[in-house]
């Protein structure tokens, strides 16, 4: 939701209880600036500890050689840290939300899914090394990311130049909205677009396959710039919560009950549900 207030500052002005939201983020600020005040005074410059250290190691670096005009400043640091928490946290538990909705709704890919880790895993700790030995699940986590579809308008884009696209004249400095969903249900690059198909990301033998139309994050050089750490999120959150429960409808709740529509929003979340979650120990 702060995403769409970004795009449109007008409309934060129609909210009834906008100073709790800017309480909110208020608080949220602050506590980033404690995570960064506890890590500052931690601080070894021979070891990195993640984003923070490299940018403080970055920062000291230019203060020392006395370069005045550089993004390498506290307030930088703070609205970093925060983005990455607001746009990484709620992406990623969306999808995972409807990972697991996904298995409920369809218990026979989800056993697939339970007999491909117990066999290749069992029952230590999984790793991010795993994924390759895991091709039908990291088929269904691809699918999962396709058919959720949760930024179907991605984010606004400017054009840099003039451009020709498909026929159409659009302007220098036009605000361009891209249409993800358009790619991932497109009925010309997916055999079922509109249906839950881990197939989609196998070949004939069961291996992985990476497909040019899945386009969760974007694409070109403004692709999303936490990709590579969503993908290892989701993979480990959700193989470990499959490896520990078997995830089924409520009672009283058939998997033809659970809706797949999505509830209405900036992100598309699933609708609000219930479901039960077995440990499988």
């Amino acid at each position: 939701m702060s995403q769409l207030y970004n795009m449109f500052p007008r409309l934060l002005s129609w909210i009834k209880n906008r100073q709790l939201m800017l309480k909110n983020v208020e608080m949220n600020v602050r506590d980033v600036k404690d995570l960064i005040k506890h890590l500052k005074e931690t601080l070894n410059p021979h070891i990195c500890r993640g984003l923070v250290d490299c940018f403080l190691n970055r920062k000291q670096k230019e203060e020392d050689s006395h370069i005045i005009d550089t993004h390498y400043h506290e307030k930088n640091l703070i609205f970093t840290v925060t983005n990455l928490f607001a746009a990484g946290t709620d992406t990623t538990a969306t999808t995972l939300r409807w990972g697991l909705l996904f298995m409920a709704k369809y218990p026979q890919i989800q056993d697939k899914v339970q007999d491909e880790l117990s066999s290749v895993v069992g029952s230590r700790q999984i790793q991010i090394d795993d994924r390759k030995n895991l091709p039908y699940t990291d088929a269904v986590i691809h699918e999962t990311q396709r058919l959720a579809s949760i930024v179907p308008m991605s984010l606004p884009h400017i054009t840099s130049q003039d451009v020709t696209f498909q026929g159409y004249f659009i302007k220098e400095g036009t605000i361009v909205f891209p249409l993800l969903t358009s790619v991932l249900y497109d009925e010309s690059e997916w055999e079922s677009p509109h249906t839950f198909n881990p197939s989609h990301f196998l070949d004939k033998e069961g291996k992985f396959i990476r497909r040019d139309a899945f386009m969760a994050f974007s694409a070109g050089r403004r692709v999303c710039l936490g990709e590579s750490l969503a993908k290892m999120e989701l993979f480990l959150f959700f193989t470990t919560l499959l490896q520990r429960f078997r995830f089924s409808p409520p009672p009283a709740v058939t998997e033809d009950d659970l809706d797949l529509t999505p509830a209405v929003g900036f992100i598309l979340s699933p609708s609000p549900h219930e479901l039960c979650a077995v440990s499988r120990q």
